[in-house]
């Protein structure tokens, strides 16, 4: 029989691994709604399992949307995590055919090279001998580049490094400490019995007989003890991420969804978090104010480990950039909101005004501004022009004494709150027979796509511009003028929504690129989420973000969102303006017959 004591610490831990994990997932598979529960019992035996296995060969081991975002990142994780599988894989191979069962023992693999010390009598023997050495040596040279991003973050491409905990730490050492270990022990057998490759065989060259007869026993104790270490505080590290990721991937694709209650699938979302560290990189409030201690990752880790304080939990602008540049996928965002949720506040309902108020001139559309625009004035005065251009009947829901979308109680975690608005604003909306509902708010627009349940079309006000356009209801004037076009992140990030202002915006001039676009869109700063953050920070988020957004020396600055028009008006001295804006003064000049073409200077005389 293959036996040594020294196999005991890594049976020992690898057997606490597999119960703790067990007991944990078991817990948390328990905790999913009825609604997960049903679609993931609907589709275990699906394409859908397939589908999932392919997304943990490209996520868990080859980690390929790191790769995407940082090759060399990207080669560090792939090459501990798929490297790792294929030597336990590989691993798994030689020893079965060493053994000449598939049944061997299960630490054979591990230790194989203690174990096959005639390994001269294996047929295949060499071929093994220099994978498995050829797989450690990769993996070696990924933990090479673990080290240095530990020591030196920005070589690799990441200016903040996370801070770790102790179950980090002590995991942390053990995995640095593991292949090196491993590595050292097969060379001392190699240097005895010659079943070494060429890096186990090269380095055993070096040892001495003595030396190697001293050392074997004590290194491979080494070995197994560190795998101990690893795997008793794999589940209480950040590398619980290991196993979790593979099951959220598997529930994903399944059909389990998180709602606005925190649930088991919620657990999985925050065990899969490696901490990284990417996120702090796209977080505003590291690179704009210097804020480097509540960014998600730190807001998933005190979360699991129960310690999260208002600080952490409500400092954030929720603005989506870490969800966006998250290398899982997880829904950092939603997390929080989950996690803001607040017990319904007793008293007067202030909204009982609006139980009688409806359209009493039945219309196809309605026009929600929202109560952002309701403070920019001129965005209500350039939808009105455009109505007007296009011959548009419609109903202005909230012209006079309209309620808020909700959305804004919510993500104060005022659920049942915002639950009474969206009750109200329903009813409103279905008396009056309305086919189409249009927002000049992405923050309402959210919320009526999301949060309602409305049997209607819902667009924002740069959609139906551009339907307007494309059905030659309206009409624009061409010019010079160079745009760059601010992307909300409730509009882009939120709802994916890029296309529609660019294309309404190139009909009148051209968009100019900036650094940060699309899903990389920088928050305006002016975020209603954040409760903690003092303004001071909020305008060096802002001017930070307009410092990059008008490094062109744009004629204009254009959003769609009223919020950020708000925000940036205040510190910009050239022009901002909403894409509806910008629209009604090119209808003007249409109305008035002016020339399709028209130069420069006669613009900036129509924009003031």
């Amino acid at each position: 029989m293959n036996y040594n004591n020294f196999i005991i610490p890594f049976c020992l831990g690898a057997s606490l691994l597999l119960i703790i994990i067990i007991y944990k997932f078991a817990k948390w598979l328990s905790k999913l709604d009825k609604k997960q529960k049903y679609f993931v019992k609907r589709n275990f035996f699906s394409k859908k399992s397939i589908a999932a296995i392919n997304e943990v060969f490209r996520e868990a081991l080859i980690h390929r949307n790191i790769y995407r975002k940082n090759p060399l990142l990207g080669y560090m994780h792939m090459s501990l995590a798929f490297g790792w599988f294929l030597l336990i894989v590989v691993g798994k191979i030689e020893a079965s055919f060493y053994a000449g069962s598939f049944f061997e023992e299960p630490w054979l693999a591990i230790f194989f090279k203690f174990f096959a010390r005639e390994q001269a009598n294996f047929w295949v023997a060499n071929f093994f001998s220099f994978t498995m050495d050829l797989l450690l040596l990769i993996v070696l040279s990924g933990l090479a580049l673990a080290i240095i991003k530990r020591l030196k973050s920005k070589i690799l491409g990441i200016k903040k490094a996370t801070k770790h905990v102790i179950y980090d730490k002590i995991a942390l050492t053990a995995l640095w400490l593991i292949f090196p270990l491993r590595l050292l022990a097969e060379s001392s057998t190699a240097a005895l019995v010659q079943n070494g490759s060429f890096l186990t065989g090269g380095i055993g060259e070096l040892f001495s007989l003595q030396f190697a007869q001293n050392v074997e026993l004590p290194l491979y104790w080494a070995y197994s003890s560190v795998l101990f270490v690893f795997f008793v505080s794999l589940p209480f590290s950040r590398y619980m991420h290991i196993p979790s990721e593979v099951v959220l991937i598997f529930l994903r694709k399944w059909g389990a969804k998180a709602g606005e209650q925190y649930s088991g699938l919620s657990d999985f979302e925050i065990n899969s978090c490696s901490r990284c560290g990417i996120c702090i990189d796209a977080c505003q409030l590291s690179f704009s104010a210097n804020i480097n201690n509540v960014q998600s990752v730190y807001f998933i880790r005190d979360t699991r480990y129960k310690k999260l304080n208002d600080n952490i939990a409500n400092n954030c602008l929720m603005c989506g950039r870490c969800t966006e540049a998250c290398p899982v996928g997880l829904e950092l965002t939603l997390i929080r909101q989950q996690l803001r949720t607040k017990t319904e506040i007793a008293g007067k309902h202030y909204y009982d005004y609006c139980e009688n108020k409806n359209n009493k001139n039945k219309t196809d559309i309605i026009y929600f501004a929202g109560c952002m625009t309701q403070l920019t004035p001129n965005i209500i005065i350039a939808m009105k022009n455009i109505f007007s251009a296009a011959k548009v009947k419609y109903w202005f829901m909230d012209e006079d004494k309209g309620i808020c979308c909700g959305r804004p109680m919510r993500q104060q975690g005022f659920v049942q709150q915002s639950k009474d608005l969206i009750s109200k604003n329903t009813k409103l909306i279905s008396k009056s027979g309305a086919k189409l509902l249009i927002c000049s708010c992405p923050i309402c627009y959210k919320s009526f796509k999301e949060e309602y349940s409305l049997d209607i079309e819902i667009m924002h006000h740069s959609e139906y511009i551009k339907m307007l356009i494309d059905e030659n209801k309206i009409k624009l004037n061409k010019s010079e003028l160079n745009i760059v076009f601010h992307d909300p992140c409730e509009l882009g990030r939120g709802l994916n929504i890029y296309k529609p202002p660019r294309q309404v915006l190139s009909k009148i001039g051209k968009i100019i690129d900036t650094e940060f676009s699309e899903k990389d869109s920088l928050c305006c700063g002016g975020s209603l989420a954040n409760t903690v953050i003092e303004l001071e920070t909020q305008l060096e988020i802002r001017n930070k973000a307009l410092e990059i957004l008008t490094k062109s020396k744009p004629d204009i600055l254009a959003t769609a969102c009223p919020l950020c028009k708000k925000s940036f008006t205040h510190a910009y001295k050239g022009k901002v303006m909403d894409i509806a804006e910008i629209v009604s003064k090119f209808l003007y000049l249409q109305n008035n017959s002016k020339k399709q073409e028209i130069k420069e200077k006669e613009i900036f005389s129509i924009l003031k």
